[in-house]
Formats: structure tokens, sequence, C-alpha cells
């Protein structure tokens, strides 16, 4: 795991794209601080620029660097066990995302071990053309996809990665489950 931990991290510090297994489903990602690389994220997807990506963070304390007011979702996420992903509307030193980001805090031992070794959030989103089937096996992702990406890592490769996380957002201290 050391041995692509490191070819990752030099993937994402050279804009480039990877394919990579997270702790819900087969991603596609790059750094999310990084425009040029979102942008080419959008283009592989073929996926409408108004509709955001998921930003994976290895902990709590990274998404207080990026969004204000995270007291009472940090409780909330205390006692959750499965992925979950929190829509944030009040972001800062993000500006590849400037009005709302979603943020995921991955539990999965090589994104965590990524995250905390890049020290920046990466973009996690699923590995399909927009409104085409998800993938659930690393051999189920479109030739397509695989030869417009920098680098595709090599873990997990026979594993059924299947759950997309829940999608929340708190809206007039009310939780709004938009994806469960």
């Amino acid at each position: 795991m050391i041995l692509e931990i490191e070819k990752a991290l030099n993937c994402l510090n050279n804009e480039g794209i990877l394919i990579y297994p997270s702790d819900t489903i087969w991603a596609i990602g790059c750094d999310a601080t990084n425009l040029k690389a979102i942008n080419k994220i959008y283009k592989i997807k073929k996926r409408n620029r108004s509709k955001p990506f998921i930003c994976l963070m290895n902990d709590l304390k990274m998404s207080d660097k990026y969004v204000k007011n995270t007291n009472e979702i940090k409780n909330y996420l205390k006692n959750k066990t499965t992925p979950t992903t929190v829509i944030y509307d009040q972001v800062k030193n993000l500006n590849t995302f400037p009005e709302s980001v979603a943020i995921r805090i991955s539990k999965d031992e090589f994104c965590s071990e990524l995250i905390r070794k890049f020290n920046k959030p990466i973009i996690s989103t699923s590995v399909n053309i927009s409104g085409e089937q998800i993938p659930f096996f690393f051999n189920d992702i479109k030739k397509e996809i695989l030869d417009q990406v920098d680098y595709i890592v090599n873990l997990r490769l026979n594993h059924k990665l299947e759950k997309p996380s829940t999608i929340i957002k708190f809206e007039n201290d009310k939780i709004i489950t938009l994806r469960s």
C-alpha cells in the first residue's frame, strides 16, 4: 500500500487524475484545490459543471480549514458508522468550490493515509459518464475513462464497491437527507 500511496501522491502533485478504491465506490479524483484538474474530471465524466463533486478529507480537523461553523455537524458525525457526506454552505480557503462544498471524512485506510500525506482534500466522484451506471467492479469501468486518467491505484481491483455515501445537509437547524 505504501508504494501505491507514493504513486498516487505523485499523480496528485502533478495535476493528475487518478482512479482509486474509495470507502464507498470506485472513484475518480484529483487535488480538490486545483481547478485545472477538476475541469479535467468534468470533461472525462461529461458532467454538467453546475453539479459539484465530493471532497474527501482525512479528519474533521482538516474540514475546519475549509468550512465554517462545523461544531453541530461534528457532533452529528461522531456517531455515524456509515460513510456520510455533508454539504456545507460556508466555504473558506477553497476557491474551487466558492458557494458550497460536499465533504466526507474517509475511514478507508488507503484514502485516509493518501489525504493525510497530501495534506489537502481530494475529489471523490464515481468513475462513470454522468447519467450512466456506476461501476461496482474495477473491470466494469469504461475504457474511454481509463484511457484519460494519469494513474490507476493498484489496490482492491477485484473488490465490489457498490454503496455510495449518504448525503445530508443542515438547513435551519434540521438535517435534510439528500441521498440515503
